[in-house]
């Protein structure tokens, strides 16, 4: 039987049924037809599963940034494979990654989630991501089709952008991926696309997807992002998620019936999710695309693996770094994020691992005399209440009445997907945080609360706060990751008990917990002792006294996060000023950057050492510690360019006017747009030095005759250094002559290469014949002029040039 002769053995309520959510995860199953419910997991550093809960604990991987800082496509696909192996473990079939939208603005607050701001480099990394997940039988999502690269007004906003910047820049990562690595899915974004919301652009999803690229899976929504039944079922859409209520299932069999979507369209979408659930081996009868599953990959060690090769080192004066054991024996670890690591970004890429070794916990395992001090805490909100409180949840039903209680560790609750074991979420109207908190010193205490609803906070026999609090804006996805806090101060005397709560009836909740479960609140505590100017002091104190001081700055989930854009690349808090005081007392300081995507750094140019570690998953620790030692090589590079200054950024603007963000820079993004200007950014898209130095002998260009191949660049390097090491060697096509309609170089493709001191490694890379190619007049047409290709270490540091019209090599 086939999946036609299936299909006419549904009727259409089923049919429909089929196309919409049955919950947040999933589709309905058929048992009639042996079709069992496919499920759903956002990733795409870790598989969450259905149940968003420490309790189902997943592998945490390093962020996308931090995966394409590696510049490997193979490395990329054993991480789809362990996902895969996750996503199998939890019983998912479809993972919703991975996210291939484009670094447009450093200012973009998802840009962890992605990968780079250049094409080529993006679709690369992001085939072999999908190949790995669809080697071990899960099908990938490919997103968010096409141009949600910012998050402000992400529902409603109008991205205007004409042909050829879609085509050379945002669709390309989608056509390269599509072609490449054949994707069982693909995610239509909130956004809209000149005038049409992308859950129903025909001309993107059905003409150039489908029919010019050859797509064959199915399409299904960002979550809530379907607005019309009619217009989405014929615009390319397949499933609506999620549901309950969705204007697919029951709204969409009414379409039918009443002549405004053929049931011909309905079925062919049918078909899709039939496929789909084939390809995946939830369909009986018919056999799984993967019939052999890879070997399993034990997580701990790929998580190591692929944080310290993405580690980038951005510089390293008097070679301070690998440290020599010998020299630093007493070790200054300083910082907020050195202690709670931040290990991924905010949003739907949070996943809860076992285990997580933080930069201190490494450390602390790697240096025999290792001395702590916050100096600086990069939050921006307080801390959840913990030290010298007891604790305890506490679910009430509507006359207040305790329902169930458990003990706490600090003063958060999180019940999303569902509640704890034990709790009737129907019966729960209101959750409390309460217990005793004890002052260690007399004086000043601030709390502060974080939670959307009826508010009731209460500090002994003080009440500091009872009323509403509601979200401010029409996005409630940034009123849950951007949450407003509201503080207050109250005078406690030291040692004596007083009993604390935050009782909060929260939106949604006047009826009881239906469907999902979504509770959120905190309830956040800082003392006299948490002044900013007394933990600098101790930390330049003790960062004096050591061999070397390692300083870890970051970003927190209110500077960086899904669901809003940043403001400044500056880092939060009194972070600068701790690197600056650090590095005047010790000039053997490095610092650390616990960040998904650019930060400012206006202290680079005095420290010794500055090493980019993203957000780097759940071994952080443990791979910083290998890396400083010098166990493993720092082997990331840039995919990103860096800036000095938030102003001095080529394209900043992530607002939209009258609804519409007009992309009026064209091609001109990221380094192709920096190479425009007269300020010279940070650092350069390619950018990372590595523990050894290279040489480029030689290079030669042989052309292809090939419709879909320029030609072949074949590169000699030498590892000058005295260590072994790795070197990605990076090819960028130019105009032979200066072109004012296209960017001065472009990535056209790259390679990775190993070698022994004082050997040589020969890199081959393939250039695409599109990236000699420019969009117009509605097709691709060979650019004019010639190209040259250059070949080096980043697009700033090229050493060797290959004239393309004659074959003549310059160094």
């Amino acid at each position: 039987m086939d999946l036609d002769e299936l299909i006419k053995r549904l009727d259409l309520d089923t049919k429909a049924a089929l196309l919409a959510g049955q919950d947040r995860w999933s589709l309905p199953a058929v048992p009639a037809i042996g079709l069992a419910s496919l499920v759903m997991s956002d990733g795409p550093i870790g598989v969450r599963g259905t149940r968003q809960t420490p309790d189902d604990p997943s592998v945490a991987l390093p962020s996308p940034t931090a995966l394409a800082a590696c510049w490997d496509p193979e490395l990329a696909r054993s991480v789809g494979r362990l996902l895969a192996q996750e996503a199998r473990r939890k019983g998912v079939h479809v993972l919703l990654a991975p996210t291939v939208n484009l670094h447009r603005t450093p200012l973009g607050g998802r840009h962890f989630e992605c990968y780079s701001e250049d094409p080529l480099l993006t679709g690369l990394v992001g085939a072999g991501y999908v190949r790995g997940v669809q080697d071990g039988g899960v099908a990938t999502t490919v997103k968010h089709f096409v141009a949600n690269d910012s998050e402000t007004q992400r529902y409603t906003v109008d991205v205007r952008a004409d042909d050829r910047t879609l085509r050379e820049l945002y669709l390309a990562p989608f056509e390269i991926i599509v072609k490449q690595a054949r994707p069982w899915g693909v995610m239509a974004a909130y956004n809209s696309v000149n005038g049409a919301t992308m859950t129903e652009h025909g001309p993107l999803q059905n003409g150039i997807l489908r029919d010019e690229w050859g797509f064959d899976g199915f399409i299904v929504s960002d979550w809530t992002a379907t607005r019309h039944t009619e217009r989405a079922a014929l615009g390319g859409l397949d499933v609506a998620m999620p549901g309950p209520i969705t204007p697919f299932g029951p709204d969409l069999a009414q379409a039918v019936r009443d002549g405004r979507v053929p049931e011909e369209a309905v079925d062919a979408m049918v078909r899709r999710v039939l496929l789909l659930a084939a390809r995946v081996g939830i369909l009986d009868g018919f056999e799984p695309a993967v019939a052999t599953l890879p070997e399993p990959i034990a997580g701990d060690g790929l998580a190591c693996e692929v944080a310290a090769r993405s580690f980038v080192l951005l510089h390293n004066r008097a070679d301070l770094l690998p440290l020599d054991a010998t020299k630093a024996a007493k070790v200054a670890v300083l910082g907020g994020a050195a202690k709670d690591a931040r290990i991924l970004g905010g949003g739907s890429a949070v996943v809860f691992p076992a285990e997580v070794i933080s930069p201190l916990d490494g450390l602390r395992q790697a240096f025999p005399d290792v001395t702590y001090e916050l100096g600086a805490d990069p939050r921006t909100q307080l801390p959840p209440l913990g030290d010298n409180a007891d604790l305890r949840w506490i679910a009430l039903d509507g006359n207040g009445v305790e329902v169930a209680t458990g003990p706490l560790e600090r003063g958060e609750i999180r019940w999303i997907g569902e509640a704890p074991q034990g709790v009737d979420p129907k019966r729960v109207r209101s959750v409390e945080i309460a217990g005793t908190f004890t002052p260690v010193e007399t004086g000043k205490q601030t709390f502060g609360f974080i939670g959307l609803g009826q508010v009731r906070l209460t500090v002994g026999d003080t009440v500091l706060f009872e009323d509403s609090n509601m979200p401010a804006g029409d996005d409630p996805f940034t009123a849950i990751l951007n949450p407003q806090e509201h503080r207050f101060d109250i005078d406690l005397p030291a040692g004596e008990p007083v009993q604390v709560s935050f009782r909060l009836t929260p939106l949604g909740l006047e009826r009881g917990i239906n469907k999902y479960v979504w509770i959120a609140l905190t309830l956040g505590h800082s003392g006299p002792e948490a002044d900013p100017e007394r933990r600098i002091e101790r930390a330049v104190a003790v960062a004096r006294d050591a061999d070397v001081a390692v300083v870890v700055v970051g970003t927190t989930d209110q500077s960086e996060s899904e669901g809003f854009d940043r403001t400044t690349l500056a880092l939060p808090g009194p972070q600068d000023e701790l690197v600056r005081r650090v590095a005047a007392a010790n000039p053997r300081t490095i610092v650390v950057v616990n960040a998904g995507s650019p930060v400012e750094m206006p202290w680079a140019d005095d420290v010794a050492a500055v090493l980019l570690t993203w957000f780097p998953g759940q071994a952080a620790g443990a791979a910083l510690a290998d890396v400083l030692r010098g166990v493993r090589e720092p082997g990331g590079r840039l995919p990103t360019t860096w800036p000095k200054r938030t102003e001095d950024a080529p394209v900043l603007n992530v607002t939209p006017t009258d609804g519409a963000l007009r992309y009026d820079e064209g091609v001109f993004i990221g380094y192709r747009a920096w190479q425009r200007g007269d300020v010279e950014p940070a650092y350069w898209f390619g950018h990372g030095i590595g523990y050894t130095d290279w040489e480029y002998e030689s290079a030669e260009f042989a052309p292809a005759d090939d419709e879909h191949i320029l030609g072949t660049a074949t590169i000699v390097v030498r590892n000058a250094g005295a260590r072994a090491g790795r070197e990605v060697v990076q090819a960028y096509l130019a105009p032979a002559e200066a072109d004012s309609e296209r960017p001065a170089r472009w990535l056209a493709g790259f390679a990775s290469v190993t070698a022994e001191p004082g050997r040589r490694a020969t890199a081959v890379i393939t250039v695409p014949r599109r990236s000699a190619q420019v969009w117009r007049d509605g097709g691709w047409r060979d650019a004019a002029g010639g190209h040259v290709l250059e070949v080096g270490r980043s697009v700033a540091d090229r050493r060797l040039t290959v004239d393309l019209r004659n074959g003549t090599v310059a160094g």
